[in-house]
């Protein structure tokens, strides 16, 4: 069900919005210092052409550990991100959500278009892993906070 259903994403739209993350990217690339964030728009360009079946989750949930990019510097870098391209790209992707409603067939694909709003504001210390992998992760992180709590 997933391959169909990123299949249909990529030729109903996923393809654009991919296009566009992916734009972005080389824009941050050419700037030299916008390489964090153009790696982060590759990364989540790939997202945004079959995402189904796939979840965007904090490389420190993941692998339980901080890097640059999951510290203050990833903070600092998301509200840069935010103002100069994160902002638009959540736009085109509640567009497309708004437009992908409209239709019972549609609202899977609009859900999507929501999941990777949510990215678009923050992508910086993400990474994108199979929905199992992200389960699993949540869960590791949910014990180790509770056992933190309970010593």
């Amino acid at each position: 069900m997933r391959a169909i259903g990123n299949l249909l994403w990529f030729l109903l739209g996923g393809a654009f919005m991919g296009i566009a993350w992916f734009l972005f990217g080389v824009l941050a690339f050419v700037t030299i210092i916008g390489i964090p964030w153009g790696r982060a728009c590759f990364v989540i360009g790939k997202f945004a052409f079959f995402p189904f079946g796939k979840e965007a989750m904090s490389r420190r949930e993941l692998s339980n550990s901080k890097d640059i990019g999951t510290g203050f510097l990833g903070s600092l870098g998301n509200i840069v991100w935010f103002i100069l391209a994160g902002l638009w790209l959540a736009i085109g992707h509640v567009v497309a959500a708004i437009l992908c409603f409209i239709t019972i067939l549609g609202i899977p694909f609009g859900l999507q278009h929501l999941k990777l709003a949510g990215i678009s504001l923050a992508p910086v210390g993400k990474t994108v892993v199979p929905k199992t992998v992200a389960k699993v992760a949540m869960e590791d992180s949910a014990r180790d906070y509770i056992n933190k709590k309970r010593k």
